[in-house]
């Protein structure tokens, strides 16, 4: 256990399910930090952990987020206008001061699931809006952070270094402890292959001996982790481009490719809870509107 700090994984429960999106919370010598809000859907669930652990809300006066995703950051305005203070990728600052076209934007999307998944997304007050760039070091509850850039998930997006430790957001990947399965969230606009094999590089050789991705705890088995979630990159990619090669359309390759994951968790011995699991917190046909969208601009920037 590390001395310095006591580090408490809050389960957020997002639509009912266990383990799926998790808010850290880190008790400091100075005090409180959070890295992850979740979304607003999940606030009550995220007050009800904080409270079994002893905490009430005005405690947590630092909030690090590892990108502006709603499953990520949608409640960081909520706690901005407690009193909480944000750091965050210069990309995505002023998109939590002025959540609007992430709103409208994700509405187009989502449609009337937007309330029940997301719940609701409050502006954050600028002056409680930290914008950070790669290499900022955030000190905050007597510990230093190290934000690092972290692209190929999204363009706004930072990886923390604690120490000995990382808090990978989305940038090595999806793996629920329970069931074990490497996988990656591709959603558009921002995919893109070579950036984030390029990032999987930079975790791996960072001084750290785990990971914590959002999706979900701790992952003490750091390559093994990262060789998975390499592969994996190049094989979905791969199997996107090969079916748009082709000429297919779209919601074939969606069926496809959720077919091939099916598979894929069918042969890691997932239980059907497992894959509805993975479904919830990474669907499928985004990571195939990402990576085609991809290819697209691959083939108009060539």
């Amino acid at each position: 256990m590390n001395e310095k700090y006591k580090l408490h994984v809050i389960d957020l429960h997002f639509q009912g399910l266990a383990e799926t999106i998790a808010s850290y919370v880190i008790e400091g010598p100075a005090g409180l930090v959070m890295v992850e809000t979740g979304p607003g859907s999940t606030l009550e669930n995220g007050l009800a952990g904080l409270a079994e652990l002893g905490f009430k809300p005005e405690d947590i006066q630092h909030i690090l987020l590892t990108h502006i995703h709603f499953d990520h950051a949608g409640a960081a305005g909520w706690w901005a206008q407690q009193g909480a203070h944000i750091y965050v990728h210069h990309f995505g600052a002023r998109h939590l001061i002025d959540p609007a076209k992430l709103i409208a934007s994700a509405g187009r999307i989502y449609g009337d699931q937007m309330e029940p998944l997301w719940g609701d997304i409050l502006p954050a007050p600028a002056e409680n809006v930290t914008a950070l760039y790669d290499g900022d070091r955030i000190e905050a509850g007597g510990l230093t952070f190290i934000a690092h850039e972290t692209p190929g998930h999204a363009r706004h997006h930072h990886v923390y270094q604690l120490d000995d430790i990382a808090f990978t957001g989305d940038a090595a990947g999806i793996l629920l402890p329970r069931f074990n399965l490497p996988d990656i969230p591709a959603p558009p606009p921002e995919f893109d292959l070579e950036m984030w094999l390029e990032t999987v590089d930079k975790i791996d050789s960072l001084p750290v001996e785990a990971l914590y991705p959002t999706h979900y705890g701790r992952i003490p088995h750091k390559e093994s982790h990262l060789v998975a979630i390499k592969q994996l990159l190049q094989e979905s990619a791969q199997f996107v481009k090969e079916r748009m090669d082709s000429g297919m359309d779209r919601d074939t390759l969606v069926e496809q490719y959720t077919q091939w994951n099916l598979e894929r968790a069918q042969q890691a011995g997932l239980p059907e809870e497992g894959i509805l699991h993975y479904e919830t917190v990474n669907p499928l046909y985004m990571s195939v509107d990402g990576i085609m969208r991809y290819w697209r601009k691959q083939i108009t920037t060539d």
